[in-house]
């Protein structure tokens, strides 16, 4: 893993003397609780890398980058504590993977083998490696069920790795040969090997008492040119497998700065910056500051400062062994002893103020990595940024009953949500928002009422439009979609409702007489069945289907909008982030339940509707009878007539002869008005077809109407209002907040971020500070 710098050159042998540590003085944190939880956290990953759905999500990782020659290699050596296999001659020529990703690239070119996984525990115990197989694709290269195998025993010695890991990538790489040939010393003739690269990778699960809970993937130096026996497309390769690590959102960089080279001259820091311009996800680190050049050094305290290139997380400084050191064998507690007397002996370092002595050596270094990462994983699938926001709340204290917090917290919750559903005086309430879709979806229902003309097909040219229906002036504005506005206008008609388009194909009278021919079988000549009238209804009916599953599913929609934000704004703040998630998962579950009964009530309101029937009797044979004298009226024969009654009617000066007609009638006992005058008009040989027409028609009004409220009140019934019921026990359940457990498990929600926990102890510094001065000030002032 080193390269062939100066500093950093080391031999093919592993050296034990700089790997071995001393039984203290080890990097893992005293805290057992926070290393527990860190465990956890990096076990987890472990678990979902095993499954092989690394290939599906994006897990966190620890990705290491900088220029070649950047000291890179050391630090990853003094972390880990182990030598990997290097060629000779070359820096960095594999990748060493952490246990959170892999390559997802397909290159099969001559630098890189088979990846190699390392996950870092702190234990108790002595320190032991493990190397692993993980076969997760088959010999072409296609996803198979992930089968992990032991390489060897557990080792004990640091010394026998590099040559055991070497023998790991062999078998990967040869996947035909068993891979016990190679654990015994199955030599391949130089190659051989049966593939250049595989997706296949060796993990190492090394433990120890000097060792942090961390794992990393440590990438190839970035290059800016190539000697005379180089590919210069490597340039290019380097740069894009860097690239298809940190343009990942989970992926924590740890950037590499060597003290001894111009800032700006680096591309590693330029690549960085420009997958994490904000600095929320990049850790920097500067090596080699024992040769930064005379007279230069306040630049690089800068960094550390944090005064320029600010990160979240800081920049760091470390300082490795020279090759001189390791040549004497020195040690891996000595090393980490010698950086600790270069920091506080060595200026300008030693100057530094207290708390910037932090963030020097790679101890300090390894334990915030250690903590970030943990951190990274049980924060993965929300979006969660340190704002203002956060640095606000850090001054608050935590609860001291986590039980309590967390039950206040869900009580609220629900309130809210509570107070979504009963509805909200503002434009973008849900209620609101709800109510303009389900006017969206009455019209649409009411577009497939069935596009009847009352002429023959033969005779369309002649009939552009159909006259305005005005018994239906207080329903839809309705019109046809190859009618123009009727020319009648009604003046009486202030309020003007959107107009409603029948995109439903015209059905002209003689089509309705064929199909009613066609359909009787046995029946007397004046008779006709009902199945005419039933398979009109039928088609309409199926057509009402996709408006209904739009409403359902844009009210779904903007619920899950609604609510998620609600989960943001009471569980945003908690803890890591995990509670959120949490309760997110719970409520959208909850919410699927409530949707799929709301879904399967309207598959019944569908399956009933499939079936003409109808209870109210007068509506339906009202709006038939005004129907049928309505196409009675447009037919050729009684058009005239009818258009010079309306022509009456409209001239104030000659409807004194329509009325006559009508107070005639009502002398009769008849009551009518101008338009029902087409019921006392002649038989039409076609009347079997107007009536089927009309029945159909008038029917249509009463099934649309009945509809159109049940479709809207059962997604209201079932999913709007029905989230709110069974909530809180959906919640506690979900939670596992009955459980023995609930204070723990509380606790643990609430648990803040280091990053949170640290910026509210210097908030609380700095406005102890500020009470100081008050106090002074007062003092003068008396």
């Amino acid at each position: 893993m080193p390269c062939t710098s100066d500093s950093d050159i080391m031999t093919g042998t592993s050296s034990d003397s700089l790997l071995s540590a001393g039984t203290n003085g080890g990097v893992g944190l005293s805290d057992p609780a926070t290393a527990s939880q860190r465990r956890a956290m990096l076990d987890l990953i472990n678990r979902l890398r095993n499954t092989g759905v690394q290939g599906d999500i994006d897990l966190p990782m620890i990705a290491v980058i900088g220029n070649q020659s950047a000291g890179k290699s050391s630090l990853i050596e003094s972390i880990s504590g182990i030598t990997l296999p290097r060629s000779q001659g070359t820096c960095t020529r594999y990748v060493c993977y952490s246990t959170s990703h892999r390559i997802a690239v397909g290159d099969t070119r001559r630098v890189w083998r088979c990846p190699t996984e390392c996950k870092l525990t702190q234990a108790d115990t002595p320190w032991t490696c493990v190397v692993k197989l993980h076969f997760i694709t088959d010999e072409r290269g296609s996803p198979i069920r992930p089968i992990i195998s032991a390489f060897g025993d557990a080792m004990s010695s640091k010394a026998h790795v590099e040559e055991r890991i070497r023998r790991a990538q062999r078998a990967i790489l040869n996947p035909g040969t068993d891979y016990k040939k190679f654990l015994e010393g199955y030599e391949v003739p130089s190659g051989a090997n049966e593939m250049s690269f595989s997706r296949n990778y060796v993990s190492l699960e090394i433990s120890g008492k000097e060792l942090a809970d961390l794992s990393f993937v440590d990438l190839p130096g970035l290059i800016a040119s190539v000697g005379h026996a180089g590919n210069a497309n490597d340039i290019d390769l380097v740069k894009s497998l860097v690239t298809s690590y940190i343009e990942k959102p989970s992926c924590l960089i740890l950037l590499t700065v060597a003290c001894e080279t111009d800032f700006e001259n680096q591309g590693a820091h330029h690549l960085a910056k420009q997958y994490d311009p904000k600095g929320r996800r990049t850790v920097g680190v500067l090596t080699k500051p024992d040769r930064i050049p005379q007279d230069e050094e306040e630049s690089w305290i800068r960094l550390i400062r944090n005064e320029v290139e600010p990160l979240d997380n800081n920049w760091y400084c470390v300082k490795q062994p020279s090759s001189h050191d390791i040549a004497l064998g020195i040690s891996w507690a000595e090393a980490r002893n010698m950086e600790q007397e270069f920091f506080v002996t060595k200026k300008p370092w030693s100057g530094l103020d207290s708390y910037l002595h932090g963030l020097l050596g790679t101890s300090r270094l390894t334990e915030r990595l250690s903590t970030i990462l943990a951190e990274l994983i049980a924060k993965r699938y929300v979006v969660y940024d340190l704002t203002a926001g956060n640095t606000r709340r850090a001054t608050g204290e935590p609860s001291n009953n986590p039980v309590v917090e967390i039950h206040r917290v869900l009580n609220e919750f629900t309130k809210e949500v509570s107070e979504l559903i009963k509805g909200t005086p503002n434009d973008n309430g849900l209620v609101q928002t709800t109510r303009l879709h389900s006017e969206t979806f009455k019209r649409e229902i009411y577009s497939t009422a069935p596009n009847f003309m009352p002429w023959e097909r033969k005779d369309s040219h002649r009939h552009p439009k159909l006259p305005r229906a005005k018994f239906l002036s207080n329903e839809e504005n309705v019109g046809a979609v190859n009618e123009e506005e009727s020319d009648e206008s009604d003046e009486d008609d202030v309020v003007q409702k959107p107009r409603v388009t029948l995109y439903g194909n015209a059905i002209y009278i003689d089509e309705v007489m064929q199909r009613a021919q066609n359909a009787r079988t046995r029946e007397l000549p004046d008779y006709y069945p009902f199945v005419v009238q039933a398979v009109y209804i039928s088609t309409i009916v199926k057509k009402w289907k996709e408006p209904a599953v739009e409403l359902f599913e844009v009210t779904n929609n903007i619920m899950r909008e609604l609510v998620g934000k609600i989960v943001e704004n009471h569980f945003g703040h908690l803890g890591k982030g995990s509670v959120k998630q949490a309760v997110l998962m719970i409520v959208y579950d909850h919410l699927d339940d409530a949707a799929a009964r709301a879904k399967e009530r309207i598959d019944w309101l569908l399956q009933v509707e499939s079936t003409p029937a109808t209870l109210n009797t007068h509506y339906y044979t009202d709006y038939r009878d005004k129907f049928l004298a309505y196409y009675r009226g447009c037919r050729d024969n009684n058009h005239n007539i009818m258009s010079n009654i309306r022509r009456l009617v409209a001239d104030r000066f000659k409807a004194d002869t329509v009325n006559k007609a009508l107070s005639s009638l009502k002398e009769l006992g008849i009551s009518a008005k101008a338009d029902d005058l087409a019921r006392l008009l002649p038989s039409d040989p076609l009347e079997v077809a107007l009536g089927i027409m009309a029945s159909v028609r008038g029917y249509f009004q009463v099934a649309y109407k009945r509809f159109v409220d049940m479709v809207p009140l059962a997604i209201d019934f079932e999913m709007v209002r029905g989230i709110e019921r069974g909530l809180d026990e959906a919640l506690l359940d979900g939670l596992q907040l009955t459980r023995d457990d609930a204070h723990e498990r509380c606790a643990a929600m609430l648990q803040e971020p280091a990053a949170i926990a640290s910026k509210r102890q210097e908030l609380s510094k700095k406005l102890e500070r500020l009470r100081a001065a008050r106090t002074e000030l007062k003092r003068l002032s008396v």
